[in-house]
């Protein structure tokens, strides 16, 4: 007779490892601006996935794509500001 024997201890034996670090969490909060301007121009992609682009199309997929720069940009310079000694930009 063959005896069937739980995972359930090594399995769970990780459980502590796998929740965010403070640091993660926090560097997760540094991109969420960079994050939600990707979305919202993912948004402006699938809206013309099925159809011919118009105008206002184009021209929310532009301001989001504008939007998605700034705030890759926004954020290049804040961790570019923070890694200079002394604070100067």
């Amino acid at each position: 007779m063959d005896h069937i024997v739980t995972v359930q201890d090594a399995v769970t034996a990780f459980a502590d490892f796998m929740e965010p670090t403070d640091a993660e969490l926090n560097a997760i909060e540094r991109e969420m601006p960079v994050i939600l301007a990707d979305v919202d121009l993912l948004d402006a992609y699938i809206v013309t996935l099925d159809r011919m682009p118009t105008e206002l199309d184009d021209r929310r997929t532009r301001r989001a794509r504008r939007r998605a720069l700034a705030a890759r940009v926004t954020q290049i310079n804040q961790t570019a500001a923070a890694s200079l000694p002394g604070g100067a930009a």
